[in-house]
């Protein structure tokens, strides 16, 4: 009796109990209030890292996680600080929340990074795999995983990795780290073989290199060409404007010489006889400039040349 009343009990627990205590709490919405305090937050450490203020920029990502102990986010962006500060546990530790809590390929990648910097180069390894089995389409994932590789003794699968990246970003620093591994292992025809690449690439960047200065250059001469064209248009409005303006100056550099001949022709205090055209024989009043004074001349005081 004892047992069947237990398995009753057990039974009522699992079917009323049990169920309560595993239902978790609706999330209440956030208010207005709490999101722009975060986003304030998030600003103060992002400004705190772009002005290398490590302490200001931790104690904003450590708020952040005390209101929001889920925020994978957060946890990334502290270990990279802490990693920079070379607090490797630290990092570590943030990374593997941040991996545990959103399966982002960049935390496994950070975590990879540091293992790699503390000689953990299996769990480099791993991390970097793991990462690239999540997103396989950036060159850094195989040139990160080619090192840890390296570290390991295993040159071979090293080489893959980089001939990995090699596919993606077809850039000759890669083809040079292969270069590099060829040489330390002493294999000849991967040395061949790979300077014959590098060799090659050279050629084809000088080639493309050569194409885009021609173009360049007949650009600029076809630009000069269209230039000229329209140049004869251009002299030929301008050319009416300097001739409009010389019209009206002229007058006024007339005027200014007769006056300065007229100036020049003002009565002296010697008396000395002021030679008039012929139509002055009779008494006429003559002005002129700078004159202290109007006078009559009379025929008996001119001088008339009559050739």
């Amino acid at each position: 009796m004892l047992g069947i009343a237990l398995l009753v009990i057990l039974a009522l627990w699992l079917a009323f109990l049990y169920p309560i205590i595993q239902r978790r709490p609706a999330e209440v919405p956030k208010s207005d209030r709490y999101n722009l305090q975060m986003k304030k937050l998030w600003n103060a450490a992002q400004t705190s890292i772009r002005e290398h203020k490590p302490l200001r920029a931790e104690k904003a990502l450590l708020t952040i996680l005390k209101f929001d102990e889920k925020n994978a986010a957060a946890y990334n962006r502290l270990g990279i600080l802490y990693a920079k500060e070379q607090k490797f546990n630290e990092a570590i530790e943030c990374f593997e929340i941040a991996q545990s809590l959103d399966n982002n390929p960049s935390s496994l990648h950070n975590v990879g990074l540091i293992y790699l910097e503390t000689g953990a180069y299996e769990k480099a390894a791993m991390a970097f795999e793991q990462a690239i089995s999540l997103e396989n389409t950036l060159p850094a994932r195989y040139i990160a995983l080619a090192k840890a590789r390296e570290k390991l003794g295993q040159i071979k699968a090293a080489v893959d990795a980089l001939e990995q990246a090699y596919d993606l970003d077809h850039s000759l620093s890669t083809l040079r780290q292969i270069l590099a591994l060829h040489e330390a292992v002493g294999d000849s025809a991967g040395v061949a073989d790979t300077t014959a690449r590098i060799e090659a690439q050279l050629a084809e960047t000088a080639l493309k290199k050569a194409a885009t200065t021609r173009r360049s250059r007949t650009s600029r001469i076809a630009a000069r060409a269209s230039k000229s064209t329209t140049k004869p248009t251009t002299s030929a409005a301008k050319s009416t404007r300097p001739t409009a303006i010389r019209t009206t100056i002229k007058p006024a550099r007339t005027v200014a010489t007769v006056t300065a001949k007229i100036s020049r022709l003002a009565p002296s205090t010697t008396g000395a006889a002021i030679k008039l055209p012929r139509t002055s024989q009779t008494g006429t009043t003559v002005k002129l400039p700078h004159a202290a004074s109007t006078f009559k001349t009379t025929p008996r005081q001119i001088n008339i040349n009559k050739s």
